[in-house]
């Protein structure tokens, strides 16, 4: 079974361990972790706790998680925009509201189940049961393109473009308030908030994230900015944004802002994609039109200012 150990950082202590727990371990929800501690699957220092125990500096946590059992994950007859298909990859627009991949207590409903009925279980195998195809993520309630990697070579030749840089993304967003600078470029490190460990932020001894914006239009209050990806970090354009002062419009991890309208989740679409054809060895650029949700937003502004 797989062991997990922690040493307890001064800016965690006094927190719940199953919170803290919970915050640290992606995929595994505040009621499994509950669920295993009752069962005897936590040590700090070397004896049982509860779930309400409060950590200290310098404790030693040991958590263990019982063997997963992988759940089959079945294809499901649901709608897809695929926009381009050969070979090797496959070029899907997602919608907004549209998990990625299953996870822990998530299987259904999800682009990975649709992609295993439409592709007919087509799909490279690096990333595991749960994740076929996926060499790259945008988040649930982010719209747009997606390379879907049909074989493993496939998705060694994506995720190597991925990791030099010279896959090109760019992404089209709404903000909060007024951008002064027609372009510019975020070069902030992002890793785990030490605030809050469910939120993403820019840290010292983060990763490397860049970000490069333009000024699309101007509004009186709002700006419409186009957002160039330079690496791929978690939520790095919400969290660069959101950095500089100029959160996007609908998120409701990183603004806090009144939004004027009833949004769904942030105001981001991944419009464009390009990257060396696996197949051929030719640079395919694509591009999305705006979905219906965002036009709104902008339809809004246009006539609100």
């Amino acid at each position: 079974m797989p062991v997990i150990t922690f040493t307890i950082s001064p800016e965690d202590e006094g927190e719940r361990i199953d919170k803290y727990l919970s915050a640290t371990l992606d995929g595994l929800s505040r009621s499994y972790i509950q669920k295993q501690i009752d069962n005897n699957g936590l040590m700090v220092n070397e004896k049982p706790v509860k779930s309400n125990y409060r950590i200290k500096t310098e404790d030693q946590v040991v958590f263990t998680i019982p063997e997963a059992i992988v759940p089959d994950i079945n294809p499901e007859n649901i709608p897809l925009d695929i926009v381009y298909e050969d070979e090797d990859v496959c070029i899907v627009n997602k919608p907004q509201g549209m998990v990625v991949h299953p996870s822990a207590g998530h299987y259904e409903g999800t682009l990975v189940n649709a992609l295993l009925f439409h592709l007919e279980g087509r799909l490279s195998g690096i990333n595991g049961v749960l994740r076929p195809g996926i060499v790259h993520r945008i988040d649930k309630d982010t719209s747009g393109l997606l390379i879907i990697c049909k074989n493993d070579k496939a998705h060694e030749c994506i995720a190597e473009q991925l990791k030099d840089h010279s896959c090109r993304r760019t992404y089209h967003a709404v903000v909060h308030g007024v951008l002064k600078d027609d372009e510019g470029t975020i070069n902030a490190p992002i890793g785990r908030s030490k605030s809050d460990r469910k939120k993403m932020a820019v840290e010292e001894g983060g990763k490397e994230a860049v970000t490069h914006y333009k000024v699309l239009k101007r509004y009186r209050d709002h700006t419409y900015v186009e957002c160039r990806l330079e690496t791929g970090r978690t939520h790095q354009i919400r969290v660069h944004m959101a950095y500089i002062g100029h959160p996007l419009m609908g998120d409701p991890v990183y603004s806090g802002h009144k939004e004027p309208l009833s949004l769904n989740g942030q105001v981001l679409h991944a419009k464009t994609i390009g990257f060396v054809s696996p197949t051929t060895g030719e640079f395919k650029l694509f591009d999305s039109e705006l979905p219906e949700h965002f036009l709104k937003v902008l339809r809004y502004l246009d006539s609100n200012g």
